[in-house]
């Protein structure tokens, strides 16, 4: 029988859980929407019902591990996080509550996007790539780096963050606090809004980025264009990352990114007109391949692989 990494994806929009075997098989899954609630307990709950059921799922195996990324800010060395996107957790002690809940084994801590890279590194579109970006485009816009064929999680755990790459010095306010960050662009969220600013008539009350894909497909002026800016939002962002770094690839995942028939047209445009250098030129940038199961992966990986993905900016309670 097999043993398990418990690994965990926290999100703004849903948190989502499962047992990962040490080949980095997903054998069980669960969802939770992500509470929308000012009380950091009601947040909390869900995540800790999660993890109850998949401990009762896995049986009499042993669950080795606890792997999470979480979208951020985090904090390091506490392992406390004040995600963007719930206010409810601010420096909430994620990895102290956790011990709690599955005590005695290894609990590891990264940010999304570097858990989302780390599982396409290890076992997606990245395997074999020493020098990756990876890039999750949903109701934010996470990072994650791999350099020399390791997970670079920087000082402070928020490394590759590439949502809050300045791409517009007078652009619109970002819900970091900053403005024209890549994610207030190119999230979509973000998107939406603007698109709903212009002019786009939702067909629903509370659009969210599938209707508005179906619109652009459909010829909506509005929704097109949001889509065009958000591509070219993401190239700027990319481009820069790519002269800092020297990447070799690029990969993007998340639920914007699987509109990639609007999504990449522009942002491959963008691409060619700023990265000019000949060591940018060169630069492949596709779709991940392991969707929405890539930081699930790449959160196992943290317990599963400690060689390659664990080091400085990877919060741990042995």
């Amino acid at each position: 029988m097999s043993d398990f990494a418990l690994a965990l994806d926290i999100g703004g929009t849903k948190i989502a859980a499962a047992l990962v075997t040490p080949e980095g098989s997903i054998t069980e899954r669960r969802v939770r929407p992500t509470a929308v609630s000012m009380d950091a307990e009601a947040v909390w709950q869900p995540l800790a019902e999660l993890v109850a059921e998949l401990r009762a799922a896995a049986g009499t195996a042993r669950v080795i591990g606890v792997g999470v990324g979480s979208a951020g800010p985090i904090h390091l060395p506490e392992g406390s996080i004040s995600p963007v996107n719930i206010p409810a957790w601010r420096r909430f002690p994620l990895l102290e509550r956790l011990a709690e809940l599955v005590p005695g084994v290894p609990v590891r801590l990264a940010g999304d996007g570097g858990c989302a890279v780390a599982g396409e590194h290890w076992r997606g579109a990245g395997q074999g790539v020493d020098d990756l970006l990876g890039i999750v485009v949903s109701t934010g816009v996470g990072g994650g780096l791999i350099q020399a064929g390791r997970l670079v999680a920087g000082p402070t755990g928020n490394a590759g963050h590439l949502g809050h790459v300045v791409v517009d010095l007078d652009g619109a306010p970002c819900p970091c606090g900053g403005r024209g960050c890549v994610e207030a662009m190119s999230s979509g969220p973000s998107m939406v809004e603007w698109a709903l600013k212009a002019g786009w008539q939702a067909p629903v009350a509370a659009p969210t980025g599938v209707e508005l894909a179906e619109a652009a497909r459909a010829g909506d002026p509005h929704a097109s264009e949001a889509f065009r800016r958000s591509g070219r939002a993401l190239a700027a962002g990319i481009v820069s990352t790519a002269a800092i770094c020297d990447l070799s690839r690029v990969l993007i995942g998340g639920g914007v990114a699987a509109a990639h028939d609007l999504l990449f047209p522009p942002l491959r445009q963008a691409l060619t007109e700023h990265g000019r250098l000949d060591f940018l030129r060169g630069l492949s940038v596709t779709t991940a391949s392991l969707g929405n199961a890539a930081g699930l992966v790449g959160a196992a990986a943290l317990v599963l692989v400690p060689e390659a993905y664990v080091g400085r900016g990877v919060a741990s309670l042995a």
